[in-house]
């Protein structure tokens, strides 16, 4: 046995916790798991069943800590996981899943199979098995701060073009703000009209909010491959951040995967509870709507509908503001079938977006949200989360559908009048 399967088989061996023991022994493999999953509906293959990726792991469980399975390791009914077994898994442990947590929603008896899928990724990373594109991102993450190689006079040249645009001054490491923001590397450098949204919607609220040079960086690649504690060192930048700097509330951007690091993730892999509450852009923007603060004038004609990126609907439970946003600025908001909580995934979340090799497969699963469009036919693709919508867009482009796809931060922001009240008001703290 080589080092880094002796070292992934023990990871493996800790991981197996009382959750992952009750789930294997409670499956009772009756195959939901597979209709829930799109890389199963889109290929038929039935390799792709969520609890069917967990077959080395289901294995060293049994031969571990059950004693069947130990007499059937010693009398040799049972092999042991290889390195090439392993490698073969990549595919299904990485490429072919996207955490959604579809599979999770439908299990009859409760087995949440994504924490299953989170577990087996840290031996599978341990041992020398995650894809390249992923340990490429996550060691930029960890050494530069950013998996785009992002660094901050990128950051600061974006804020001097909103500023220039919208004579709306950006603030940086603003001790005391109400607000921090945080920002992904694929808004930073392919949606770059994000942060000005983000402007006009503060300015306009009368909020004090402030940008971190030391944490704009929200993305986890982490959580993405399966190593805790490269995933504590990204948390542990944003939370001394956010103390040193005395702020209220820290926001997520569209960013799903960011966001379940930070808000549900977060206290746990540092062992302490925050000085400061977490909370997704939609979700302030949600409460500003509530609050009356979100002033927009005019309505959007064409038919729209929305994507819900799966971190923040159905593991974060962000589902209404959404949609009350969408209803204040679009007299045309048709939803597609099974939106909210039980929506399909794009087919890049989870880091499958950053593996090359499993990009034909990719194209394929998003056969289903290509369906779903075609049943809705929309004029626009609206969601929450830029890198669904860089997904999104690519797998438009494959098929063919001009649909152009849109942040809802920014629609938002469009419908903000230049002047208002608000906007002349001086910020809260100032």
């Amino acid at each position: 046995m080589s080092a880094s399967l002796e070292k992934g088989i023990r990871v493996l061996k800790e991981v197996i916790d009382a959750p992952i023991a009750s789930y294997f022994e409670s499956c009772v493999h009756c195959g939901l798991c597979a209709e829930a999953c799109l890389f199963y509906t889109e290929t038929g293959d039935p390799k792709y069943t969520p609890i069917h990726k967990l077959e080395p792991l289901r294995r060293i469980y049994e031969q571990e800590y059950t004693l069947l399975g130990r007499l059937k390791k010693m009398v040799g009914l049972s092999r042991a996981v290889t390195d090439d077994e392993l490698d073969q898994w990549q595919e299904l442990v990485y490429n072919s899943c996207t955490l959604c947590g579809r599979c999770s929603a439908v299990c009859p008896v409760g087995n949440d199979i994504v924490y299953m899928v989170r577990k087996f990724r840290e031996g599978m990373s341990a041992s020398g098995h995650a894809p390249e594109g992923i340990k490429g991102a996550v060691n930029r993450t960890v050494t530069v701060g950013s998996p785009m190689n992002v660094k901050l006079p990128a950051v600061q040249a974006q804020m001097k073009h909103v500023e220039e645009d919208y004579g709306i001054p950006i603030p940086l490491d603003a001790e005391g703000a109400e607000y921090m923001v945080l920002l992904s590397s694929m808004e930073i450098m392919n949606f770059p009209e994000y942060l000005g949204a983000v402007a006009k919607i503060m300015h306009q609220a009368g909020k004090r909010w402030t940008l971190c040079s030391t944490a704009f960086e929200a993305t986890n690649a982490g959580i993405q491959i399966g190593n805790s504690d490269l995933a504590r060192v990204i948390v542990s930048r944003i939370v001394e951040g956010a103390e040193k700097l005395k702020v209220k509330t820290v926001i997520s951007p569209e960013c799903g995967h960011a966001y379940t690091a930070l808000r549900w993730e977060g206290a746990n892999l540092i062992g302490r509870p925050f000085g400061f509450e977490v909370k997704h852009i939609i979700e302030v923007l949600g409460e500003f709507q509530q609050q009356g603060l979100l002033k927009t004038e005019g309505f959007e004609t064409d038919k729209l509908t929305f994507h819900d990126p799966c971190q923040l609907a159905r593991r974060g439970g962000v589902i209404q503001q959404q949609r009350s946003l969408m209803n204040q600025v679009a007299k045309n908001f048709v939803e597609m079938p099974d939106a909210g909580y039980m929506n399909w995934c794009c087919g890049g979340g989870g880091g499958a977006s950053a593996i090359e090799e499993g990009e034909a497969l990719r194209l394929e699963a998003f056969k289903k949200k290509k369906s779903q469009l075609d049943t809705v036919k929309p004029d626009r693709l609206v969601t929450a989360c830029a890198n669904c919508r860089i997904v999104l867009e690519e797998g438009l482009e494959h098929y063919q559908m001009p649909i152009p796809v849109i942040g809802l931060t920014e629609l938002i922001a469009e419908h903000i009048p230049e002047k208002s009240p608000q906007a002349a008001a001086k910020p809260e703290g100032a």
